[in-house]
């Protein structure tokens, strides 16, 4: 008992001690507090095409043209305004309800991106299923030039991801709200006539309508690439089925379709035109994927833009600055630093990076290294960029040491009890801004300093303020989306990198 005690006053001293010894070299930042974001009011479609036609010849352009090199873009390049998912939510729901829909939409699309790794090879104690998106596949895309851009806007009530964008389907194009989804690679929406259809914002997609529809013969070489090729009942027609963790499913028939970006059109892109869909997609009409696999969309349209698409994700706790996301050579900016992607022979899907330590205040933290994200010979394990996910997971070895290091540099703050996943918690009332330690992630060839409000964020309207990163018990981490707020964050597949651009959104 009196060793344990002597222990236990070693360890307080020593907690002491750091905090006093760090004190003075400590890298400190500003952070400036915001409150939840406000929920924003749905825009009709006349709206959407005013607003996305100044963008495209003012604001965003602008703001894309200070990082991005548009040479050979001016003809194809498209801007879309953002609207964001809670837009779609009842008027009545306040800013700390909607935050609550946030959190556990997240820990379901944690939940299916676990789901998945376990399916193909690796495993993870995961304590219930979630839904699983995309399928690996194969095919190839059209061979023309160009260069294109869209906006992206945050959603709040999907499992599927966090980020949509409004598109244009078929011949005339029809208009309508898809997931974009860098966990995903099956492209595919609803379509009429639907047996068993969710609710959505805009009219259901015909495709006897469209004069560039095309249906895909069962034993063509791009059908039986699917994970589940199938054929229709009636005819020789290609189906697809794209599972969920929940028992969720779309089916339907696979076909080709053209795609349009405001003025930019892509034929002939396969995607699923689902006729019994139950999931978790709310409002939106269904899904791009943006995956590493071979049916992605920037997978299909490679040789058209490179293998080479962006986004950047605005912080909209402090900014009204629209989100975008960019296909093309454009995509890769001149200012960006780079890390290798990583492949996992087991799992395509995803985008795979080497990350080997932290620093906080200026320091690296001791007991992460590399070691602690390596892929493993079943492919179980390493670490993940996903637009989807918001808060960041690492394997808890490597979440503790972190967290322990960021109390310590955080000691002056008035603490909180803890909210949910976050387990470090500040109370920052009557406050307008605080110093807190510096946070960067060391990638492979590449430092990621990340701006204060990308690591502690407010998670109710009474001043509480959290450390947004959480561990697992699974050997796969995830680097969300709140991590990569006002980042450029460039996917070149062809060269296997990624690149980060700090202050590219605003």
């Amino acid at each position: 008992m009196e060793e344990k005690r002597k222990l236990t006053s070693f360890l307080f001293s020593l907690v002491l001690f750091l905090s006093f010894s760090l004190s003075s070299s400590l890298e400190l930042q500003t952070l400036v507090l915001f409150s939840l974001p406000k929920p924003s009011s749905l825009l009709s479609n006349q709206e959407w095409d005013i607003t996305a036609q100044l963008q495209a010849e003012g604001e965003l352009s602008d703001t894309l043209s200070n990082t991005l090199d548009f040479s050979g873009l001016l003809d194809s390049n498209v801007a879309l305004q953002l609207e964001h998912l809670d837009a779609l939510a009842p008027s009545h729901l306040s800013k700390d309800e909607l935050f609550a829909i946030k959190l556990k939409r997240d820990e379901a699309r944690v939940e299916s991106i676990l789901a998945k790794a376990q399916a193909r090879g690796g495993s993870h104690p995961s304590s219930k299923p979630g839904p699983s998106h995309g399928r690996r596949n194969a095919t190839h895309g059209p061979r023309s030039g160009g260069d294109f851009s869209s906006s992206v806007t945050s959603g709040l009530a999907q499992g599927s991801g966090e980020y949509f964008t409004r598109l244009g389907v078929g011949t005339p194009p029809r208009y309508m709200y898809m997931v974009l989804d860098t966990g995903s690679d099956i492209v595919w929406l609803q379509c009429s006539p639907c047996k068993r259809c969710y609710d959505q914002t805009d009219r259901m997609f015909n495709p006897g309508k469209s004069g560039s529809f095309r249906s895909i013969p069962c034993r063509s070489r791009i059908c039986q690439k699917l994970d589940q090729p199938g054929c229709t009942v009636r005819g020789n027609k290609c189906a697809y089925q794209v599972s969920y963790g929940d028992g969720s499913f779309t089916v339907g028939e696979f076909a080709s379709e053209t795609m349009t970006f405001r003025r930019t059109r892509v034929p002939n892109v396969a995607l699923g035109c689902g006729h019994d869909n139950e999931g978790l997609f709310v409002g939106a009409a269904g899904l791009l994927g943006l995956g590493r696999g071979k049916l992605s969309f920037p997978s299909q349209t490679g040789n058209r833009f490179g293998f080479k698409f962006s986004y950047c994700l605005v912080d909209r706790s402090a900014s009204s600055k629209p989100s975008s996301v960019v296909f093309g050579s454009s995509a890769v900016s001149r200012n960006a630093v780079f890390t290798p992607l990583i492949s996992n022979p087991k799992l395509d899907t995803f985008y795979y990076v080497e990350l080997i330590g932290f620093s906080v205040g200026g320091t690296r933290v001791p007991g992460v290294s590399g070691e602690l994200f390596k892929i493993d010979r079943t492919g179980n394990g390493g670490i993940i960029l996903d637009s989807g996910t918001s808060v960041t997971r690492l394997t808890r070895p490597a979440y503790t040491a972190l967290r322990d290091a960021f109390r310590v540099g955080a000691s002056a703050l008035k603490t909180a009890p803890g909210f949910s996943l976050f387990d470090t918690c500040f109370d920052l009332s009557g406050k307008t801004e605080v110093r807190v330690p510096t946070v960067v992630m060391h990638f492979n060839g590449a430092d990621v300093s990340l701006p204060a409000n990308n690591y502690l964020i407010p998670v109710d309207t009474s001043g509480r303020f959290c450390f947004a990163f959480a561990g697992t018990m699974s050997g796969l981490s995830i680097i969300g989306n709140i991590q990569q707020q006002g980042f450029r964050v460039s996917f070149d597949v062809a060269s296997s990198r990624v690149g980060f651009v700090p202050n590219s959104c605003t």
